[in-house]
């Protein structure tokens, strides 16, 4: 051995190539990593027989020769189109369609599916549509629609509850069906082509012909209207799965054609409103909806603080007094803005975005000449509808809602949760409303409430607050020795209770990353008692991967949309099994695998965390995670506790202890260090009240004299 070679060799480890993984690893697979994307969470195996069980993959019959393609083809309608080999076409696979050379979708329209291929793909992906209001008549009914309205008649004298007929609408197989099938406009379809949309998620796939030509995607049935006919609709469909996408295109196209049909060629009018229930969703939406009205003429604004929309005054609308409250509490700068708010310009927009109050403090703000409607709105889209028409909401999105006047106005919901009351809150409305029936069909994309599959769960017990922290100190450090502790990768979210605690565990972890990796800089906290710049500039720093770790409260829990996010992790636990589906939607998104989703919980917890247990058991059922691949044991499941009503609504500000008081703190500091320093601090205020009232004994009597060893206390006046 050369022992010049060995006292010369540099102790910097060789630089890998970039993208290379290093030695004895494998790459790898978190959202962040680039991994592919999979728009299509479900796509079963299933027959044409109602009854026929789902078989899995490998699971066909041996022995007779033979199998389950003999007696139906297995076709994928949504597998990458193959350049290089072309398979043989089955009977019912739908005819190859060539595009033009121009590169826009053809025009003319593609071969029209049976009910039972319908059916078939709607159930590989599990679509399931339910009629909420109004109704879906046959064309042929004749004798037997009466029949059945008898026969309904009299099941309700008994109070008992019909079974509906199901339904299966056409879904959409492909975009570039969208242009010759559903009259999409060309512009339209050349911008939807320009973003690379080519196979629809589920939502889409299920929701997008019934919103753009109801009469197409149910054929065989009397909808009044025809091609311009109209579905009030509902959508309860995974986090990240395209809800956003699925409501603007059918949106854009109805305001491209009414207005092509009228002869209208850029004249701005305010026709449809997006209500979201924060403002980070909102300009989330308006850069989306930008994209898509690229040169269309188009202009999709958000509401802010002092802007004028074109509106006419009509009848005091009936607000409760808590509306007003909760306007008030809001922000004193939005009354005085409001106050001098017709001094500015009017806005041209034809698609507005905003969250219920901005826009309600418009609508309102004119005492003397009384409130102001919106009658040339024709469309309303509750995105997260749910929180919306919550107590919380409820006042707000109803007075908006009722500013709009058209006779046509056509509404939709959508949300990844959608519970029983918000369902029957928003059927009776749209009944007392409506001026015409209309149809109201929900669509459940997979199991309803529950979180998303491609996402791995885990609940991670610490017993106490200290232990929680130490926890997520653990969480910085990927590559630790300890097994028990999940890895995850940043970027990732943290989400809290309260404010307070969001920039209290800031503080806390401000110096675990290295200053060679960034330090300081790469921690923020982001919630609702930050100004708008603020919050805007720390969203763009986490978007470009400034900011690895991002701790907030419930306000990015719904909606934003984060492509390169590893995992989030609830570091204060869920009020709510919805809050917990919305939060660990935040990674995962677009069917992207590698995501995850930690729960800390304390014995303070456990009276409660079952309700969170059960969603994740649940998605883990639709994922086909069993034994320890699970994110939570049966044992688990079994051992804790029920939760009764009262827990739930106990819970849903957040557990109680950690709203004030010492307990709400988080800090590394044992109690008696705190104890200790309170003493400290205590002491040194004592002191300097005694030496202030001393000078002030002095001042009284005059005595203008200085011992040696006494502090000169200043000049006196």
């Amino acid at each position: 051995m050369d022992i010049l070679k060995v006292l010369s060799r540099g102790i910097k480890k060789p630089a890998r190539a970039a993208g290379t993984a290093p030695p004895g690893s494998t790459a790898a697979n978190i959202p962040s990593a680039g991994t592919k994307t999979r728009p299509q969470l479900y796509h079963d195996d299933v027959g044409t027989g109602r009854a026929q069980k789902r078989k899995r993959s490998g699971d066909e019959e041996e022995g007779d020769g033979k199998s389950s393609a003999a007696d139906l083809p297995e076709v994928d309608f949504f597998a990458a189109r193959d350049h290089k080999a072309k398979p043989a076409r089955t009977e019912s696979e739908p005819e190859p369609r060539t595009e033009p050379e121009t590169g826009t979708a053809p025009a003319e329209p593609s071969r029209e599916l049976t009910e039972d291929e319908c059916r078939q793909i709607l159930r590989s992906h599990r679509l399931k549509y339910t009629l909420l209001a109004g109704t879906l008549p046959r064309e042929s009914d004749g004798e037997n629609k009466r029949k059945k309205k008898k026969k309904k008649a009299k099941t309700e004298e008994k109070g008992k509850k019909e079974k509906q007929e199901g339904f299966y609408p056409r879904p959409l197989v492909s975009f570039s069906e969208l242009r010759g099938d559903y009259g999409v406009a060309a512009q339209l379809m050349e911008n939807i082509k320009g973003e690379s949309y080519k196979i629809p998620t589920e939502v889409q796939l299920g929701s997008l012909p019934l919103l753009l030509r109801p009469s197409s995607a149910l054929p065989g049935y009397d909808i009044s209207g025809g091609e311009d006919a109209t579905v009030d609709f509902m959508a309860v469909a995974p986090t990240g799965s395209g809800k956003t996408i699925s409501f603007l295109i059918p949106t854009i196209n109805r305001i491209l054609k009414r207005r092509e049909k009228e002869g209208l060629d850029r004249i701005h009018e305010l026709e449809a409103v997006v209500i979201v229930p924060t403002r980070e969703l909102a300009f989330q939406i308006v850069n989306e909806g930008r994209k898509l009205t690229t040169g269309t003429g188009l202009r999709v604004l958000q509401m802010k603080k002092g802007m004028q929309i074109a509106a006419e005054v009509g009848k005091r609308m009936s607000l409760d007094e808590e509306s007003d409250e909760e306007s008030d509490d809001a922000s004193d700068s939005e009354e005085d803005s409001a106050a001098g708010a017709s001094k500015a310009p009017l806005a041209k927009a034809d698609i507005l975005v905003t969250t219920p109050l901005a826009l309600l403090n418009f609508l309102t703000n004119d005492e003397a000449k009384g409130n102001r409607v919106l009658p040339t709105v024709r469309t309303l889209i509750l995105d997260e509808a749910d929180v919306l028409l919550d107590p919380l909401f409820l006042d707000q999105t109803s007075g908006v809602w009722s500013a709009c006047t058209n006779p046509d106005l056509q509404a939709s919901f959508w949300s990844a949760t959608m519970p029983s009351n918000i369902e029957t809150l928003i059927t009776d409305r749209l009944t007392t409303l409506a001026t015409q029936p209309r149809p109201l069909i929900r669509l459940v994309v997979g199991l309803k409430d529950t979180a998303v599959p491609n996402v791995t769960h885990k609940l991670l017990y610490t017993a106490s607050e200290a232990g929680k922290l130490l926890a997520i100190r653990q969480l910085l450090r990927p590559h630790s020795s300890d097994t028990s502790i999940p890895t995850i990768r940043p970027p990732f979210l943290v989400f809290t209770q309260t404010i307070e605690r969001a920039a209290a565990l800031e503080s806390e972890l401000r110096y675990d990353i290295p200053l060679e990796a960034g330090g300081s800089t790469r921690i923020a906290s982001l919630h609702s008692g930050l100004i708008d710049s603020a919050r805007s500039s720390i969203m763009k720093r986490f978007r470009a991967g400034e900011i690895w770790v991002l701790i907030t409260t419930d306000v990015l829990a719904r909606g934003v949309d984060f492509a390169g996010v590893n995992g989030i992790v609830n570091y204060d636990f869920p009020p709510s099994a919805a809050t917990y589906v919305h939060r660990a939607g935040r990674t995962g998104r677009a069917g992207r695998e590698g995501g995850m989703a930690i729960t800390l919980y304390t014995k303070e917890d456990i009276p409660h965390a079952k309700t969170v247990a059960n969603v994740i058991a649940a998605s883990d059922k639709q994922a086909g995670k069993t034994g320890a691949d699970a994110g939570v044991q049966k044992w688990l499941l079994d051992a804790l506790p029920d939760v009764s009503k009262e827990e739930k609504k106990r819970l849903k500000r957040g557990v109680e202890s950690r709203r004030s008081g010492a307990k709400a703190k988080i800090t590394s500091q044992s109690g008696w260090e705190r104890k200790r320093e309170g003493n400290k601090m205590g002491a040194i205020e004592a002191s300097k009240k005694r030496q202030a009232e001393i000078r002030r004994e002095r001042r009284s009597r005059g005595d203008s004299k200085r011992g040696e060893d006494e502090e000169w206390g200043g000049f006196e006046d």
